[in-house]
């Protein structure tokens, strides 16, 4: 029961640090001179896509768990593309908000997107020598990717910006708290986080599920819980297209930088399970760039992306068993 209340807290931690931490960043971007989908897909989304990072690279350096690593870093592209659009989806259905949304840049993103990812996917189904030096093209991708959103001067949401919750009664917030609020939120971004992910890992044990389905069906949902409930902010907020921005930032982020990490730390050769996982990540994005570059993004067709989640679970349990 303790482990329950434990995943309720820390959702409800992460929630309230989302809802902060995005507060001070849409002031930081301007201070910065970032385009407004900077915002979401470079500050929030490295923000955010930390915790998935971090397990990456403490289970492929520190911890030398090569399976946790990988399983990381496949799982956490295949919660983006399936469950965080859904949620996004299923609050769009309140907000009625999707005319706003630049299809265009999201489609753009999206297709970026499945390229590197297939190249990763690829990369896990053969071993030669000088496979870890890819890594470092993921680093150089995801480096090439940022400076192409840091240069954007796109303009945007029109919505009106809240005042900084540290310094409410500014109309005009002093560039110390804007950092201090960021950081201070990160960090209890990160802690609460991986809380969550070891109170589910607890809870799963009672009830007696195997440790794979919660590696790679629990796990990577609970660790990308921070683009998931930044999106929840931002669509409440009448700001749709950060909440996608932030998604699709975070997707080029978990496509380059912990694949870059396994392709060097570790031997980077997939399981039947992680294909699989690549697969329905693959096919998830492939539906979306068909509904992007046909106009027909709504609520309903956003919130379908959840249907190839429990398609992945369908799967991986006959596979598991096999």
């Amino acid at each position: 029961m303790l482990h329950f209340v434990g995943l309720a807290l820390c959702a409800v931690a992460v929630y309230f640090a989302c809802e902060w931490f995005v507060n001070a960043i849409e002031w930081l971007g301007p201070r910065l001179r970032l385009g407004s989908l900077a915002v979401g897909t470079v500050l929030a989304a490295l923000g955010t896509a930390l915790p998935e990072s971090a397990v990456t690279f403490a289970a492929a350096v520190v911890g030398k768990s090569p399976d946790i690593a990988v399983g990381a870093a496949m799982g956490g592209p295949l919660a983006l593309a399936t469950v965080a659009y859904a949620v996004t989806g299923w609050m769009l259905f309140r907000r009625r908000a999707e005319r706003s949304v630049d299809t265009r840049k999201l489609a753009r993103d999206q297709a970026w997107f499945l390229v590197i990812f297939t190249v990763k996917l690829g990369l896990g189904l053969v071993a030669f020598a000088i496979k870890p030096w890819l890594g470092l093209l993921m680093f150089v991708a995801y480096a090439v990717y940022f400076v192409v959103e840091i240069r954007r001067t796109d303009d945007g949401e029109d919505a009106a910006q809240a005042p900084l919750l540290l310094q409410r009664k500014r109309s005009r917030p002093s560039t110390w708290a804007i950092v201090v609020q960021a950081l201070a939120t990160l960090v209890i971004i990160l802690v609460a986080s991986q809380l969550f992910v070891q109170q589910l890992e607890s809870a799963a044990g009672i009830l007696g599920l195997p440790a794979e389905v919660t590696a790679l069906l629990l796990s990577p949902v609970a660790t990308e819980l921070p683009e998931i409930m930044n999106a929840i902010i931002w669509v409440r907020a009448g700001k749709p297209q950060l909440a996608l921005a932030n998604i699709s930032g975070a997707m080029m982020i978990q496509a380059t930088v912990p694949s870059g990490i396994g392709l060097i730390f570790t031997p980077w050769m997939f399981s039947v399970p992680l294909v699989i996982a690549g697969v329905v990540t693959m096919a998830a994005i492939g539906y979306l760039l068909v509904v992007l570059r046909r106009g027909r993004l709504s609520p309903v067709t956003l919130s379908v992306t959840g249907v190839f989640y429990l398609a992945f679970a369908a799967l991986l349990i006959p596979a598991l068993a096999g």
